[in-house]
């Protein structure tokens, strides 16, 4: 019997072909244990419809009590009907299924929604972009509405955790620099799936920052250490190792790969990968599979001479959207036994907790104006960014953009800029354990933190709260760890 093609299927397509394949065909003993933070996404996914289904005002016909065949019947009866509101409903067509949170009719149609715990778009409110993985859900819905002679146009709408109805144009073009639109992402997408579920076509893993949340994770990274995969070097991905693949598939073969004659001009003969990047690339090769591989810098550094330095991390719980937890690592002199950890909780997923919590880091900032500040990646600051406009009354906008402006980004400024290390990727966690430094926690992660968080939230157990604070300590300590293991490299 064939394998119809759904929306999960296309939503883990997105983030990952290759595990649509495993899922489908692989021995499921293989699997890693369900992660604690995925299973919390499910259960808090759930709730957060079921909050938003009892607290509608509006008329809807619920179908979610029904399953399968008789689901879908109903389905086509409340359409053939006019029922102005279907939620849980079922719908298919020519080998593709959907269960559309949502069906809305609008004019002679109907136009599908999802109800997601997440935000309905990427990036802030200036520059939000649609999310490819809930775009071609709603697509499918709209493509199996079209095929029924249902559609209402090719559109759709995600209701947001912001309590936002969020529109999917999806005939719409993604940017002015993207010349393509939802729509054509389905397409591409729709013919991948029905090449994986056909069988004509055989996917690849491929290490990625998705991998780590993933049940495949395990095997699939024995799978790449055994090929000795170039998707293992930082920053190459599916795009280039496809690119690589006619002179190098393995990170050997990369480390001796002859960059002149693979010029042409100021190209190579590798679509998207220029000089300078496949000279980075086959450098990267080349350390991992040295015989005494060791990371160092490739020019001297230039950081601030401060007697005091502070090393800054915060926790987050996207899916409440507050920010829960500032933690700061204080030293003078660069001498470790005068470390100090200070740390601002929310003890409620509150407005008024998250503001206390954020008033409080700045003031432990402000009392320190001379001092060093450094973190980890981008996220920092945009999420104070967001916290200055949420509670304006504790600092202005150029206080935000001054304080990141001073401070240090080791992973922007430093890692990626100025050191090669041989690792698989340039997170704080394998470059900090990379220098011998180990977290107490046994599975430390932020997505751990926020399934921890969540469990204070319901049982305000001090247990969980010490487990929190005590990741997020490690956390800071790791970025100083990471800073004096930079300054103790050679540089080549």
């Amino acid at each position: 019997m064939p394998i119809l093609v759904t929306a999960s299927i296309l939503y883990d397509l997105v983030h990952c072909p290759h595990r649509v394949s495993m899922d489908l065909f692989t021995d499921p003993a293989r699997r890693d244990p369900v992660n604690p933070f995925i299973q919390l996404l499910w259960e808090r996914g759930n709730l957060y419809e079921k909050e938003v289904i009892s607290g509608l005002d509006i008329p809807f016909l619920d179908l979610s009590i029904y399953r399968g065949d008789e689901k879908e019947k109903l389905t086509r009866e409340a359409m053939a009907h006019g029922e102005p509101l279907i939620y849980g409903g079922r719908i298919s067509a020519d080998g593709l299924l959907g269960d559309p949170d949502l069906l809305r009719r609008e004019g002679q149609g109907y136009v599908p929604g999802d109800i997601k715990s997440g935000s309905g778009e990427e990036g802030g409110d200036e520059d939000g972009k649609l999310k490819k993985h809930y775009g071609v859900q709603l697509a499918l819905y709209t493509n199996i509405l079209e095929r029924l002679g249902l559609s209402a146009g090719r559109r759709g709408f995600v209701w947001d955790i912001h309590g936002e109805e969020v529109p999917y144009d999806l005939a719409a073009l993604l940017g002015p620099r993207t010349p393509e639109s939802m729509w054509d992402v389905y397409a591409g997408c729709l013919a991948e799936a029905k090449a994986i579920t056909g069988h004509t076509s055989k996917t690849a893993p491929a290490y990625g920052a998705v991998c780590k949340q993933c049940h495949w994770y395990t095997a699939c990274l024995d799978d790449l250490t055994a090929a000795n995969d170039l998707t293992l070097l930082p920053e190459l991905g599916r795009s280039k190792r496809s690119a690589l693949a006619s002179h190098a598939r393995t990170i050997a073969d990369l480390a001796r790969i002859d960059i002149d004659a693979c010029r042409r001009g100021k190209k190579t003969v590798f679509e998207g990968i220029g000089p300078d990047v496949l000279a980075k690339l086959k450098e990267r090769a080349a350390l991992v599979v040295s015989s005494d591989p060791k990371p160092y810098l490739k020019a001297p550094l230039t950081l601030p001479a401060r007697e005091v330095e502070i090393f800054f991390d915060i926790e987050v719980d996207p899916m409440r959207d507050v920010c829960y937890l500032h933690g700061f690592v204080g030293r003078r002199g660069g001498d470790n036994a005068t470390e100090r950890y200070v740390a601002f909780f929310a003890d409620e997923p509150t407005a008024a907790s998250e503001k206390a919590a954020f008033a409080q880091a700045w003031a432990y900032l402000r009392g320190n104006p001379d001092a060093a500040v450094y973190y980890y990646s981008k996220y920092e600051r945009t999420i104070w960014r967001k916290l200055q406009q949420k509670h304006p009354e504790v600092c202005t906008a150029d206080e935000i953009e001054t304080l990141f402006g001073d401070a240090v980004d080791l992973y922007f400024d430093v890692v990626r800029k100025q050191s090669e290390w041989p690792t698989k990727d340039y997170s704080i966690k394998t470059l900090a354990k990379y220098l011998g430094f180990a977290w107490r926690d046994a599975h430390p992660s932020g997505a751990a933190s926020i399934e921890w968080f969540d469990r204070w939230v319901k049982s305000s157990d001090p247990a969980v709260k010490q487990r929190i604070l005590d990741y997020n300590e490690d956390d800071c300590r790791a970025t100083r760890v990471l800073l004096d293991g930079l300054r103790g490299l050679p540089v080549r």
